[in-house]
């Protein structure tokens, strides 16, 4: 089966909202946006995502795709929509009229892991409802805020038919898979440090730890 590196980002240039605990690591300036841009455009299979439904996803984010002919998937916060530093119902539907693929990153930006019942029917349900009602057609993959997951939640998005399901877990995916790892841009990576990671590809020890970690998630 072949594979397609994923490449997901967060927040580009300066936040317009209060981050959350430990997510500034995942914005990066825009200079290093559009360099790492460049950089894995030239590559030859790739899939591109934002989360988090950050202003900067229509304010920086689209122009700089269009810009290069490029398509992405971003997953929206159904609960932040419209809230200062976020995406409004305009810019989500502006994203769409572009080209984009618009996917459920549920409603709160909640752990995904050990959710009860009234929290998995809000994330997984309702966060759906609310963008599917929003574009007018269904939504049908999703990402997991903070890419916490565990076996009951996967478990549940394939009960509600989610046809695919990206996470962080850093390492190449399955084109076809119905779970899709993801490598996160993190503040300090660059254009070189992502060719070194991801496009020539980690170590065996790496490849290792990168299979148990997802396994653990699944299983536990």
């Amino acid at each position: 089966m072949p594979h397609v590196l994923n490449i997901c980002f967060h927040g580009i240039g300066t936040p317009k909202r209060a981050l959350e605990p430990g997510e500034d690591i995942y914005w990066v300036d825009v200079d290093r946006f559009e360099s790492i841009l460049d950089e894995v455009a030239q590559w030859p299979s790739i899939r591109i995502s934002f989360d988090d439904s950050n202003a900067s996803d229509i304010e920086i984010g689209l122009p700089a795709l269009l810009k290069r002919n490029l398509r992405a998937d971003f997953f929206v916060i159904a609960g932040r929509l419209g809230e200062p530093g976020s995406l409004s119902e305009a810019d989500v539907l502006q994203l769409r009229e572009a080209g984009m693929k618009i996917g459920s990153h549920g409603m709160s930006h909640v752990s995904w892991r050990g959710m009860d019942a009234a929290t998995r029917h809000a994330e997984l349900v309702a966060a759906r409802d609310r963008l599917a009602s929003l574009l007018g057609t269904p939504v049908a993959e999703a990402a997991c805020p903070r890419g916490q997951y565990d076996r009951g939640t996967l478990q549940a998005l394939r009960h509600n038919g989610y046809s695919r399901v990206f996470t962080s877990d850093r390492r190449p995916a399955n084109e076809q898979a119905w779970l899709q790892p993801r490598y996160s841009v993190r503040s300090h990576d660059t254009a070189e440090s992502m060719r070194a990671e991801v496009l020539a590809g980690p170590g065996v020890a790496a490849k290792l730890r990168g299979t148990a970690v997802g396994l653990v998630k699944r299983w536990r």
